[in-house]
């Protein structure tokens, strides 16, 4: 049997990058997926359609997910097409990074709505279905600078450091009702944000992972499949570095 069977799950940020790796891996696994995405477009349409094809029942909502009223729209509107929330993934997330002393209150607003009030949008808008199962794992997608913190970026440090905090609190809350949360802190990942970083800069970062090397979307996807699934049925309020070793 599969790990995933019969359950449904919504992967926000999931057009591509790490999210759509881990939509693949949950429809692989036998999952149905919502997921959503700013706008879903030509590209979003092609992910349903690889979902689709791998046998699950899919669908691509555009959603805001810095917007509380939005957010309550789109997961009543997916729990009314799916009829069960059974996973959460908690990935959209942008970055703006420059130094403090040049950062905007637009930078640092935008970074902390949609990285982490997307968080508590998305959390709270399918606790009360959760709670009715009483069952469901919320996997919030932090970093490894929410952490270690990182010169440059401090918005989307303190945005990542915050959901770190969310998810602690979020599992001593709604464990005695059988729901899980826990964070995933990923390290250098080879995505199409970080392909246009130089190659000098990319060695550098390489160089100092004990791995050498860069993780994969599909490693960050394994890890939610697991904490997903019921494999991990004593794992809360956990944070996961999958980062090659580089934060011990």
């Amino acid at each position: 049997m599969k790990l995933l069977e019969g359950k449904t799950a919504i992967v926000t940020g999931a057009a591509r990058g790490i999210g759509k790796a881990i939509a693949i891996r949950f429809a692989q696994e036998g999952c149905n997926v919502a997921f959503t995405d700013l706008v879903i477009n030509e590209a979003a349409q092609e992910t349903e359609k690889e979902l689709e094809a791998l046998g699950v029942k899919a669908k691509g909502y555009a959603s805001d997910a810095s917007n509380f009223e939005d957010t309550q729209k789109v997961v009543a509107e997916i729990v009314k097409d799916f009829g069960q929330v059974d996973v959460l993934i908690n990935n959209a997330g942008i970055t703006k990074d420059t130094l403090l002393m040049r950062m905007t209150e637009e930078q640092w607003d935008a970074v902390i709505n949609v990285n982490l009030k997307s968080v508590f949008n998305f959390t709270k808008a399918v606790q009360p279905t959760m709670l009715r199962q009483r069952s469901g794992s919320i996997v919030n997608m932090s970093s490894v600078v929410g952490v270690s913190g990182n010169a440059g970026q401090a918005n989307y440090s303190a945005s990542k450091a915050g959901m770190i905090g969310f998810t602690k609190s979020i599992a001593k809350e709604l464990g005695s009702r059988g729901i899980r949360s826990n964070a995933i802190a990923p390290g250098f990942i080879i995505t199409e944000m970080t392909g246009k970083l130089p190659e000098d800069v990319k060695k550098d970062w390489e160089a100092k992972i004990p791995l050498k090397r860069g993780g994969t979307p599909e490693d960050v996807a394994n890890i939610c499949v697991f904490l997903g699934s019921d494999l991990s049925a004593y794992v809360s309020g956990q944070t996961i570095h999958v980062c090659g070793g580089m934060n011990m």
